[in-house]
């Protein structure tokens, strides 16, 4: 059975949880990061060496880096639906699965930690509304490509949808303000709609 390492609330991991979830794979995951620790241990970094989560075991063939997981087990266990078989259309979905990790997470992530995981008596305002605004910036570019898209990789569910949808919740479920972005309310509902979306990804932040 695959073994993920990672608490259910990193959004890296829940990547992981909602491409198994979508595609039928069995899984056992095991907390690990934070306030489980683990990843310092001996035995964790060898098998990743960066102390970080996700980490995937499948029958001794080990992974880390939860795009590469993704794209791994979307190619194996969902050839067609989550891994398009156009190469046109598999690059698109590889596309928007990149650009969560270089464009949109580094803009969301000051302001989700500063929001979630920060004492807010200890929160700097100023930085919060900087980072709120070059996060709605960012989504501004996902609002325009889904005015002519249903999903971000065109017409059918893949796994393009899930790094940046994983990433929306958050977007989604903090108290911000946000500015109405009609394309990814209705992306975002259609999300919502997926039993798999709500098990691995809907859950309270934190």
């Amino acid at each position: 059975m695959l073994v993920i390492w990672g608490r259910n609330s990193s959004v890296n991991v829940q990547k992981v949880l909602w491409c198994c979830e979508e595609a039928g794979i069995a899984y056992r995951r095991v907390d690990a990061g934070l306030q489980y620790g683990v990843v310092n241990t001996p035995e964790y970094r060898a098998i990743n060496p960066n102390g970080l989560v996700p980490t995937i075991d499948e029958d001794g063939f080990t992974l880390w880096e939860s795009n590469t997981i993704v794209r791994y087990l979307a190619s194996k266990y969902a050839a067609g639906s989550l891994w398009p078989e156009d190469l046109r259309a598999r690059a698109r979905a590889d596309q928007w699965l990149d650009w969560q990790n270089s464009t949109y997470w580094p803009a969301m992530r000051p302001l989700f930690v500063g929001m979630v995981r920060s004492d807010p008596a200890k929160r700097d305002p100023a930085a919060l509304e900087q980072h709120r605004l070059a996060t709605f910036k960012v989504l501004q570019v996902v609002d325009a490509h889904l005015q002519s898209n249903t999903y971000l990789g065109g017409d059918t569910f893949t796994m393009g949808d899930i790094g940046v949808g994983c990433g929306v919740w958050r977007w989604m479920g903090m108290d911000i303000e946000r500015p109405p972005l009609p394309n990814l309310q209705r992306w975002f509902d259609l999300l919502a709609q997926r039993p798999a979306y709500r098990t691995a990804v809907m859950r309270p932040l934190e």
